[in-house]
């Protein structure tokens, strides 16, 4: 599985349905849904949108969700479990792990099995505005790891370029995604970039 490109990260908030489909038609590499209180309905109905696109996508810090569900594997941070059990529980299925500002966090999460791990808050963010920064050094410094590096936090179409030139793979990107005039477009815009 080729991860590059846009990492697509559900908004709260309503519409998720049409919003989502939007993304996926304009081109989306990996999606994940997050939502403070999941909902089983809507979740299978992301599901089978991204499946309609052979876009993989995995679940936010719940494995056992992303097992119920048949997603396509799960994302964990620091207080989501055991990356080595999800791992043995996700075998064949995607596994991602959140490592912050850490490369320590990054180099143990790959030997664990981590498919690929994310940096951040790299900007400042609307979503988590207290998260810790990570510096852009952190992805040339990460790419001896060998597997695919996600940058999140504050990620918009202008920032996104020197992102890419520090190394990242996947940008994560919720408010300058789903809260753009036009989803579709925003999404092939953030595609060119990795074109």
């Amino acid at each position: 599985m080729k991860l590059r490109g846009l990492y697509a990260i559900t908004p709260e908030g309503g519409e998720l349905e049409r919003k989502v489909r939007l993304a996926l038609e304009g081109g989306v590499a990996l999606l994940q849904y997050r939502r403070k209180s999941k909902n089983i309905q809507e979740a299978r109905a992301i599901i089978q949108l991204a499946r309609q696109f052979t876009v993989p996508m995995i679940i936010n810090d719940d494995v056992e969700l992303a097992l119920e569900l048949g997603a396509d594997g799960a994302h964990l941070g620091r207080e989501d479990g055991d990356l080595r059990a999800a791992r043995a529980r996700l075998a064949g299925r995607v596994l991602g792990a959140s490592c912050y500002d850490d490369l320590s966090l990054a180099r143990a999460a790959v030997q664990t099995g981590a498919d690929y791990v994310a940096f951040g808050s790299v900007f400042a963010s609307p979503t988590k505005p207290a998260a810790v920064r990570a510096p852009l050094s952190l992805f040339s410094d990460a790419k001896s790891l060998g597997v695919p590096l996600a940058a999140i936090g504050g990620i918009t179409l202008q920032n996104a370029p020197q992102l890419i030139a520090a190394g990242a793979d996947l940008l994560a990107v919720i408010s300058d995604l789903f809260d753009a005039p036009d989803i579709r477009q925003r999404a092939g815009d953030y595609g060119k970039l990795f074109a």
